[in-house]
């Protein structure tokens, strides 16, 4: 039987169940072999699939797999993208934008987020994003990471951008995110479903599908079967010799450390109940766990195999990607032996099985199976307590969701990766999220994958059968992707581009840490806009404590492109707050402050796309990528080394060491002050630091609210100071000469309607132009939906870039106030500024302001030609690299 088609051979057709041996005029036996091959197959049709995924690495391999199939006889109807798990929803649905239109399937439909929420009494509204724990969800996308905290946001960081891989390779069609306008995961879902029978395919998180169970019972009928990457049933000790199961045994799960909980895997623990939801629903289930998967690790063999068979882009771009995550791979055990092939595996299994979907015991090519009894593990052991740690009891009459009192759902739940419950007396003590084999009304019959099956080629050194059946679909020339990005375009290449200043006298050596929330980048514009005389913009420090994630540094990249400063360095700084990582796994850390910020609209899913607008941007050669070295601290060198994301503190310190003998820095940070706090924990840093602008703080005299919304209790705090307070505190017991620009001040030029008319009245120019449309598209967004009434904030966060410049029409004022950060304690008090007349530093605090003049300086900036944009978007982009060169010369000299 091929992979591709299904042809009947002579074996198969003696399994059909009328078949008979019998000596018939041809075409007599013809027409019994017609009748019995339908009676084999119920699916005279393609059958239908949709997708569930956290757009990991190994997600995308499956996704390849399953677009390779024939579509006569699979079809993938739908992806949706689950927003808790190991990607971030904005880079991820652009991502799968990206893939789809690679392989020509602009038709699937890519559904991600939602802003409904979940009532106090368990009602689910409509529109659930998916952005919380089903037990965590409320009527925001903000909150606890009690789960989702044990996945090491670095690595967020390379599977949001592929390793940087994303940007380098897949070409860029029309398709984006766009805030509104995006379809939600549960609309897709419902559409897919209610559109006729569909096998569903759960390759991360189950929040999404959980949810949709639960608000349409009367749609599971046409959901045929669940499959399921994820879990970890079995461990290797029960079957040893040398231990029994009432022994200890090494960690079943893979979550790390494992000292917490040994039992879980990654997408059931990032939402159990979610899990078991799906498990319970009584459609029927396979699940392939870790107890299978680790059977199949992409091994030496195959990784020289693949290396060798890269006839189709999609092959080319999975190899890669798998090639950049061994390179970057460190710790034990080894790639060869830690890497498997989760994802794609499950979809692997799962065809073939569909294929032989008329066999009694569910046959298949890749993988032995064995029926188990299991449930998930939603909480531990006692039932019935109320310790705080369980929303769906704690403190309720009638528990959520009709869960029983004393039921397996009303334990405690983990509430974090060091959860002291779960370390009690050192020995791991949880179980959430644990796939169990139980016994009574609990269990669920379920097939379970156990071991990848040999190669049936017993002399090939591919020794499972899935590898050849994996690299022959990736490799197959029908369904094959027309382009990469390099390809794409007939003339595509990549320049640097830089300016030439020649002997101009430059000005003052400048620094902006920003956090890369709308507003920075207004500000980042001005500033590029000011003349090189007045400011020398020397670098750019970002940080992914505030109100973007890491990835989007690629969007800094393409505006500096944009604007022709390719020469400016851009640092990544940490991604956690001060006091915030776990102290035994640096890697991963918990989310005190930053779940303050909205996961869905208005929060990180719009900031990381730049609210849409991000694609419209110019590509730049630079990106993320996740090359590095062994001097940097890798435990390997990759190949391209020069390609390195610098760090922020590399990129002061070599800020630092290019100035003039003599010089100082001027600072602008418009974020949380994480990567302030590092710079001036170097030695001699505040001595070559001339004074630091620092855009936020609320000092809360005559009354002045906070903006620190998602946290009700906080009255008087800003978010800038709430998000790292530790890293506050520092600053402000620091040396340094600070300018205040407090949330009062920023309030008072934050006026949708009188910037935009300025924007209007003024020249235009690429960034000008692209300024008005993020300005119009927030205000547009204020006014129509709810979860957006925050971003006039934004406005305010260009005032710093302002003041900076110094234009005297501003007639800007100061007052000096002795002020000190409320740092720790009660979290309606943390990030409070107060004045402290005995205790507190001198600070110099903007009080007023020309704001008329404000706005007529910002929109002359913007306007003049001089400093302008080199190439204006991405659109402008497409028709040069579609133009020959000779002919882009003579347009130029024609416009000269």
């Amino acid at each position: 039987m091929t992979l591709f088609t299904p042809v009947l051979t002579l074996k198969d057709v003696k399994k059909l169940p009328n078949f008979r041996v019998v000596v018939l005029p041809g075409i007599i036996w013809i027409i019994i072999l017609v009748a019995s091959i339908g009676k084999l197959s119920e699916y005279d049709r393609p059958r239908r699939i949709l997708v569930d995924t956290d757009v990991d690495a190994d997600d995308v391999f499956a996704l390849f797999y399953l677009l390779k199939q024939n579509r006569t006889e699979f079809d993938l109807q739908a992806i949706t993208i689950n927003a808790n798990g190991w990607s971030d929803a904005g880079h991820a649905v652009n991502h799968i934008y990206d893939i789809l239109f690679m392989m020509n399937r602009d038709d699937i439909p890519v559904g991600v987020g939602g802003e409904g929420g979940i009532l106090p009494n368990g009602t689910i509204l409509p529109d659930v994003g998916g952005y919380q724990p089903i037990i965590d969800q409320g009527m925001s996308t903000a909150g606890e990471c009690r789960y989702r905290q044990a996945i090491p946001v670095g690595q967020r960081l390379y599977v949001n951008t592929n390793y940087g891989l994303r940007k380098a390779f897949l070409p860029q069609g029309g398709r984006k995110y766009a805030p509104l306008r995006q379809p939600t995961a549960q609309q897709v879902l419902i559409n897919a479903i209610s559109a006729g029978p569909i096998t569903v395919f759960v390759m991360g998180s189950h929040t999404n599908f959980a949810i949709f169970l639960m608000n349409n019972p009367h749609l599971k009928k046409n959901i045929e079967h669940i499959y399921v990457m994820g879990g970890a049933i079995r461990s290797d000790c029960f079957n040893s010799t040398n231990c029994s199961q009432s022994e200890q045994c090494d960690s079943i799960g893979n979550l790390y450390p494992d000292d917490s909980n040994p039992y879980a895997e990654f997408n059931i623990f990032s939402d159990p109940f979610a899990a078991y939801t799906v498990l319970h629903s009584g459609i029927p289930v396979t699940i392939i766990p870790l107890d299978a998967t680790k059977t199949i690790p992409v091994s030496e063999n195959f990784f020289v195999e693949f290396e060798r068979r890269q006839n189709t882009y999609e092959a080319q771009y999975c190899f890669q990607s798998l090639k950049m995550i061994r390179d970057t791979w460190s710790g034990s055990p080894p790639f060869h032996e830690a890497y498997c092939m989760w994802d794609s595996f499950m979809a692997g299994v799962a065809l073939s099985i569909m294929r032989n979907s008329s066999s009694n015991n569910r046959e298949n090519e890749c993988s032995e199976m064995e029926y188990m009894n299991l449930t998930v593990v939603t909480s531990n052991e006692p039932y019935g307590i109320s310790d705080g740690s369980n929303p769906l009891i704690d403190g309720l009459e009638v528990p959520k969701f009709n869960v029983q009192k004393n039921g397996v759902h009303s334990g405690h739940v983990q509430t974090g990766m060091q959860d002291p419950f779960c370390l009690e007396r050192g020995k791991a003590k949880c179980q959430d999220g644990y796939i169990k084999e139980v016994k009574g009304p609990e269990a669920v019959r379920v097939l379970v994958a156990t071991k990848a099956k040999p190669s049936q080629d017993l002399g090939s050194l591919l020794q499972k059968e899935f590898y050849l059946t994996f690299l022959n679909a990736l490799n197959f020339p029908q369904q094959a992707g027309r382009f990469n990005i390099s390809t794409q375009f007939p003339y595509y290449e990549e320049v640097l581009r830089k300016p030439d200043f020649g002997k101009k006298l430059m000005g003052k050596p400048v620094v902006i840490d920003m956090d890369m929330s709308a507003g920075d980048f207004l500000a980042l514009i001005y500033l590029l806009k000011l003349p090189v005389e007045l400011i020398n913009l020397k670098g750019i420090l970002v940080s992914s404590t505030g109100w973007a994630t890491s990835a989007t540094v690629d969007v800094v990249y393409n505006l500096l492109h944009m604007m022709g400063r390719d020469d400016i360095p851009v640092g990544l700084g940490d991604v956690f707050a001060v006091g915030e990582v776990n102290p035994k796994f640096p890697p991963i850390g918990g989310c005190k402050y930053a779940k303050a910020i909205p996961l869905g609209s208005g929060g990180f899913l719009d900031s990381d796309t730049l609210y849409g607008l991000a694609r419209d941007l110019p590509r730049s050669p630079r990106r993320y990528t996740a090359e590095n070295s062994v001097r940097f601290g890798a435990s390997q060198d990759t190949d391209d080394l020069e390609l390195r994301q610098p760090l922020a503190l590399d990129v002061w310190k070599s800020i630092v060491e290019s100035i003039e003998p003599g010089s100082k820095i001027t600072i602008l940070t418009n974020g949380p002050l994480t990567n302030l706090a590092q710079i001036i924990g170097l030695q001699n840093s505040s001595s070559v630091i001339q004074d630091v602008y620092i855009v936020g703080g609320n000092i809360g005299q005559d009354n002045e609210k906070g903006n620190v919304f998602t946290v009700p209790s906080s009255k008087y705090a800003e978010f800038n100071m709430f998000l790292d307070p530790l890293a506050a505190k520092a600053v402000f017991e620091s040396k340094l000469e600070i300018k205040l620009i407090p949330l009062h001040m920023q309030r008072r030029v934050a006026s949708f309607f009188k910037i935009l008319h300025k924007l209007q009245d003024r020249n235009k120019t690429p960034e000008s132009v692209f300024s008005q449309r993020l300005l119009q598209g927030l205000m547009t967004l204020q006014q129509s939906h709810h979860s957006y009434h925050h971003v006039d904030t934004f406005l305010g966060e260009v005032l710093g870039a302002v003041i900076l410049g110094g234009n005297p029409h501003l007639n800007q004022t100061y007052k000096i106030k002795s002020l000190e950060i409320i740092w720790g304690g009660d979290i309606s008090k943390v990030g409070q500024i107060i004045v402290n007349q005995e205790q507190g530093k001198l600070v110099k605090v903007l009080e007023s302001l020309n704001v008329a003049a404000y706005y007529d300086h910002f929109a002359e900036v913007l306007g003049d030609h001089k400093q302008s944009a080199v190439i204006g978007s991405f659109y402008d982009q497409e028709k040069t690299w579609n133009t020959p060169p000779n002919r882009i010369d003579r347009l130029d000299q024609a416009k000269k």
